[in-house]
């Protein structure tokens, strides 16, 4: 009997149908190609039990002078730095009242208390810190109040609820002696307005309903009505952190991860540091700290409104002097096309900038003019602020309806799965999306929402060495390659992951890993193929003795016909042929991994595919 290679073109290919796309794959998750070959994804694991707050959508790697690993972790509810494996808060201050300003008010057999703060500007999800409170008289004792809490509702303006609680998170109800009001003494500490989970498209342009506003009549843009992205980096040992279209805050190493980040426009020694950014981001070579999209100077003062398409720099090396002088290289600048700053990476000698229609180049020029501004491409904006990465042969980028790189100039990167991701993609949720690199893989990478889904559930690759497409489910809704770190880290909240070591879902088997052919045949289907016989080439990682996978045949004899399970045969490490009796005009073959828990021999084992071959023969006409 004659034998087949089963040697398919590397790479998914999407663009044509099953049988158009006849000699490559069609189908996978969890699989990616290396040497042309596929091969089962690198597993993960969680760096440690401790578990945070919120929805992690930003992370940023750093090392101290003395050697110390951090970490920024940026969740639409605080702000962290995990070093030795503890996430620490440093989540900036708001506000703090004066003493006396804040008051409580319990009712019997209520766990709701009402906390009474004139103005106090928070909004639902808030936390806040109280101190200095006496007990209410009964359960609702000093230590009670005295502990930090996260805001249930918003009565109005003045006041809001909140759950009373032990030291141990336990729910405490009043009683009938709780009648106090907290003292003379209480003060109340606010962390910056928390953000949202969801993009709401609620702000901007012609939002309100009908007839609700003055004609033409734009809705404020605000940090905490809209997905909260943070961006930070690194000026010098300390960080810059930002909540996009909020503050600018600075937490300073030799402070140590038990203080907060605080406003940088506060600070001593601080003059006209922008109050609201989208973004900000250090020019490692001469040493300004770039704010994109900012509220411009009036005066003496910044106004405190976002101009999106504004970019302040510092003075260089003085991350708190953004004042304009001639002894000085603070300045600003304003792009022209688009109506708003999406985001920015760096580049080499460069900083990329994308407004929501184009692209520009900032570079340094030095004084008196600091940085040169180019305008590179107009109709290809970034479709989220962190859509766009920087790898050592280009920087690639996703727009609203294709994949780009610039290396000099803009290049439309052809995509052999454009229509799968395209197609089925929330654009509504677009903000969410998040690149990725793989550099020891040479891979590159977006994490999106599928259209049925508000949360990141897939992921798209480009190996940028081999030109070939990928992709597979996965939710991580944000990711750090390695470097700083030993193994690209990334999150699914409320953990932190180690990925790309061993092959297993943080100990347990890793689920749905295949990967499927297209649809092949003999003689373009003019006669039956009968298949009888697989002889298997694989190579099993971690452990060459152990291990298997499922060979699935898939058979049909019209291309309008579904795929029909002919047979599924588990291969080993030992296993010299598996027979099959399989015919049929076209034929499908589905590599699956046999991840078995129960089974250590097949836990922990990755796998390559090499040149299976097929016994397979002309079985006449029907």
């Amino acid at each position: 009997m004659p034998l087949q290679k089963t040697i398919f073109r590397p790479g998914i290919n999407r663009e044509g149908t099953a049988y158009d796309n006849e000699g490559g794959w069609f189908d996978c998750n969890l699989v990616r190609f290396r040497k042309g070959r596929p091969e089962k994804f690198g597993g993960w694991e969680k760096l440690t039990t401790n578990t945070y707050l919120g929805t992690a959508r930003a992370l940023h790697a750093w090392i101290s002078l003395e050697g110390t690993k951090f970490l920024g972790v940026g969740t639409h509810l605080k702000y962290y730095i995990e070093e030795g494996n503890n996430f620490n808060d440093v989540t900036p201050i708001r506000s703090t009242t004066s003493a006396g300003d804040v008051t409580f008010s319990a009712s019997n057999g209520d766990a709701t208390i009402t906390v009474a703060d004139t103005a106090h500007g928070a909004v639902k999800n808030d936390f806040v810190t109280f101190s200095g409170a006496v007990s209410l008289g009964g359960n609702i004792t000093a230590a009670v109040l005295n502990q930090e809490y996260q805001i249930d509702t918003i009565v109005n303006a003045n006041s809001y609820t909140i759950e009373a609680k032990d030291t141990s998170g336990t729910t405490v109800t009043a009683n009938s002696s709780d009648s106090g009001n907290g003292g003379s003494s209480v003060v109340g500490t606010y962390q910056v307005n928390v953000g949202l989970d969801v993009y709401v498209p609620s702000s901007g342009w012609g939002v309100n309903g009908w007839g609700i506003g003055a004609f033409g009549e734009a809705s404020a843009l605000s940090d905490t009505n809209q997905l909260r992205l943070w961006t930070h980096d690194n000026f010098g040992e300390n960080l810059i952190i930002n909540q996009r279209n909020g503050g600018i805050f600075r937490w300073i190493e030799a402070n140590g991860t038990n203080t907060r980040a605080a406003n940088l426009a506060t600070a001593s020694g601080a003059n006209l540091v922008p109050t609201k950014a989208l973004q900000v981001i250090t020019s490692e070579v001469d040493r300004h700290l770039i704010v994109l999209g900012c509220d411009p100077i009036s005066g003496t003062s910044r106004t405190g409104v976002l101009d999106p398409m504004l970019i302040a720099f510092s003075d260089q090396e003085n991350e708190l002097e953004f004042e304009p002088l001639s002894t000085n290289t603070a300045g600003s600048l304003r792009l022209s096309s688009g109506s708003s700053i999406i985001g920015g990476v760096k580049a080499r000698q460069e900083i990329l900038v994308w407004t929501d229609t184009a692209l520009y180049s900032m570079q340094f020029v030095g004084p008196p003019f600091t940085f040169a501004v180019n305008l590179i491409n107009e109709g290809t904006g970034l479709i989220s602020p962190k859509g766009a990465v920087t790898t050592p042969s280009a920087v690639y980028f996703m727009s609203y309806n294709n994949f780009y790189f610039y290396n000099g100039t803009v290049n439309t990167l052809p995509c052999s799965v454009h229509n799968y991701v395209f197609g089925d993609i929330n654009l509504t949720q677009s903000f969410k999306i998040h690149a990725f690199t793989i550099k020891d893989k040479n891979e590159v990478g977006w994490f999106y929402c599928s259209s049925s889904s508000s949360e990141i559930d897939r992921y798209v690759i480009y190996n940028y060495s081999e030109n070939i497409w990928f992709y597979g489910q996965l939710v991580r809704t944000a990711w750090l390659d390695s470097g700083i770190v030993n193994y690209p880290r990334a999150v699914e909240s409320p953990h932190l992951y180690q990925q790309e070591i061993g092959f297993n879902d943080d100990g347990s088997p890793m689920t749905n890993v295949f990967i499927e052919s297209s649809d092949f045949d003999l003689d373009d289907g003019e006669k039956f193929a009968f298949a009888r016989r697989i002889i298997p080439d694989f190579k099993f990682i971690s452990d060459p003795n152990n291990g298997s996978v499922n060979v699935v045949v898939k058979t049909r004899n019209f291309p309008g016909d579904s795929l029909a399970t002919n047979s599924t045969n588990e291969i080993s490490s030992t296993t010299q042929q598996s027979h099959i009796r399989a015919r049929a005009r076209q034929m499908a073959l589905r590599i699956e991994s046999n991840d078995d828990a129960s089974n250590d021999g097949n836990l922990s084992i990755g796998w390559r595919l090499g040149a299976t071959r097929i016994d397979i023969k002309t079985d006449g006409k029907r």
